[in-house]
């Protein structure tokens, strides 16, 4: 057995001319963390306007929008300085756009991808400087630029000596970070909430608020100028000034007047809330980071059949209850579709109820929610989205599309009948003007009927498809004009429709018959049901004959 040469070494001679080898590059200083993600952040927003000069547009338009408001109410809070309310204003102001920061990441979580700190987990990264790193992203944007203008003309408006002056250099930014702190730590902690099915509905919440938080204000504001001024928010704000962040703009107000102790303390609040936030904000981090998802795991029990169920077992039998029970459940479970009911709904009643509160009401303000229902029937077909297809294999006759039609439009009957019948009875016992009920519940559902006849036939006659990616798309792109086409004829054509009644009703109130008024009732809900049932029958030999375009026109989101 041979045993294997050694190396011969190196002579002194060959190793003389060598080269000596490079000595080893230092350890190059780690990246701080924040500055990582500020930079991410700062890419996210510059890639986001690559490629799509609609969306740099909109961008720089609403950079500047924010920019022009900003300034102009920056300018408007400064000058109150030296008001004798100028406390009262900038407190409260406070208050509110924390309570907004708070909110409107619940409502809208799609609007900035970094709320979601879940794409975090599997990187090696430690709560406390991710706290940081995403604090500091958090500052770069539209929303904390237009805040620090809100803060900066707040602080000018009650800031007064230099003791008020150095008070205010200190609360804007404390504001500012408050604010954000707020809305990051809340978002956090409902992360898991705000990404799971159910969640997301939570954002079909905004427009019903935003829709009743602006009545309320206008309300509110002029019940406020009505009866004494701003001198009546003056209990509010003092309670308000004491509640953090609005303590930092409390505690410029009260180091100008002099109550340095009372500044001192609502100082020691404001870092202490922030402090405690930054706390929260890491815990609800950590438990995120090393929680598993709720969503990996599979259900115990297997999902019953409760098809025939419940109350789907009072809808008819046969193709016109699964049509109806389907085109129900869509309401419920689509997010687009229920985001359309419910703005619908509850715009159909804010509208004639604060009207009625405000003094400016009519009870035939009622048909403002019978319209609002009535737009539901518009796009039946497009509303299905791809699925249509399974739908359009089952219609093969006039009757079959008449069939489809009909048990659409009862659907959407089983609940805009009654919600049309309980916003003309609200709104004619906030009025007080009962002799007049039956003729606008007689108009409300004439109009009812005529734009559900028009909704079949601009079903039929202009579909179009509805994406299902992004909130706020509605319509495929290039499809708009059919949109825009079927909305506005379906609207002129049910004015045509409900046109006699109309006439008859102004006529009736004009006129010394107003006593025989009632009639419109009765008249209202058969011309209601007459002009829906002509608007199927019409619809249905259109949808049998193009059932192969409008299946195009409604796949292509």
């Amino acid at each position: 057995m041979t045993t294997p040469a050694a190396t011969p070494s190196a002579s002194p001679a060959a190793t003389a001319g060598a080269r000596p080898a490079p000595a080893p590059a230092p350890p190059s200083a780690p990246v701080p963390l924040t500055r990582i993600f500020v930079g991410l952040k700062l890419s996210l927003l510059r890639n986001g306007l690559k490629g799509s000069s609609k969306r740099k547009a909109v961008y720089f338009t609403t950079l500047a929008f924010a920019l022009l408001v900003g300034f102009f109410v920056t300018l408007g809070l400064a000058l109150l300085h030296g008001n004798a309310h100028a406390g009262t204003v900038v407190v409260l102001l406070a208050a509110i756009l924390a309570l907004g920061w708070t909110f409107m990441p619940l409502f809208f979580p799609s609007g900035d991808e970094t709320l979601d700190p879940s794409r975090l987990v599997m990187l090696p990264l430690r709560p406390r400087p991710l706290v940081r790193a995403l604090l500091a992203s958090s500052l770069v944007g539209i929303g904390p630029l237009f805040t620090l203008c809100l803060a900066v003309g707040s602080v000018v408006a009650v800031a007064r000596g230099a003791v008020g002056a150095v008070a205010a250099v200190v609360a804007a930014p404390l504001l500012v970070l408050g604010c954000v702190t707020l809305a990051r730590a809340v978002a956090t902690a409902n992360v898991r909430l705000l990404t799971s099915r159910k969640g997301r509905d939570l954002a079909l919440l905004s427009g019903l608020l935003i829709a009743v938080g602006a009545q309320l204000a206008n309300f509110a504001s002029q019940r406020l100028f009505e009866a004494g001024g701003l001198s009546r928010l003056e209990p509010a704000e003092a309670v308000v000034r004491w509640l953090p962040p609005a303590t930092a703009v409390g505690m410029v107000d009260s180091a100008s007047e002099g109550a340095y102790g009372v500044a001192a303390a609502q100082l020691a609040l404001t870092l202490a809330a922030l402090a405690g936030l930054l706390w929260f904000w890491e815990r609800s981090l950590t438990k995120l980071m090393v929680t598993p998802d709720g969503s990996t795991i599979a259900a115990a029990t297997p999902a019953k059949d409760r098809g025939a169920s419940g109350v789907w077992s009072l809808l008819p039998a046969g193709r016109t209850g699964a049509v109806m029970q389907r085109t129900l459940r869509y309401a419920v479970r689509d997010p687009k579709t229920k985001a359309s009911w419910v703005s619908a709904l509850a715009i159909g009643l804010i509208v004639p109820v604060f009207n009625a509160l405000q003094g400016a009401g009519s009870v035939y303000l009622a048909c403002f929610g019978a319209g609002m229902l009535g737009v539901q029937m518009y796009n039946q077909f497009g509303q299905d989205t791809s699925a249509f297809w399974m739908v359009a294999q089952t219609i093969s006759t006039r009757r079959d599309a008449y069939v489809e039609l009909r048990a659409r439009a009862a659907a959407l009957a089983l609940v805009t009948v009654p919600y049309t019948v309980f916003v003309s009875v609200v709104t004619a016992a906030v009025i007080g003007e009962w002799r007049s009920f039956p003729a606008a519940l007689g108009l409300c559902l004439a109009l009812l009927g005529s734009m559900l006849c028009t909704g079949a036939v601009a079903s039929a006659r202009f579909p179009y498809s509805i994406p299902s990616d992004g909130a706020f798309k509605n319509v495929a792109p290039g499809q708009a004009g059919l949109a825009w086409a079927g909305i506005f004829a379906g609207l002129f054509s049910s004015a045509v429709i409900c046109a006699p009644v109309i006439v008859l009703t102004v006529w009736l109130n004009i006129g010394a018959h107003q006593d025989v008024s009632w009639i419109l009732l009765p008249l209202g809900v058969a011309w209601g049901a007459l002009a829906t049932w002509s608007g199927l029958r019409l619809a249905a030999p259109t949808v049998a004959r193009k059932l192969p375009e409008i299946l195009l026109a409604v796949s292509k989101g």
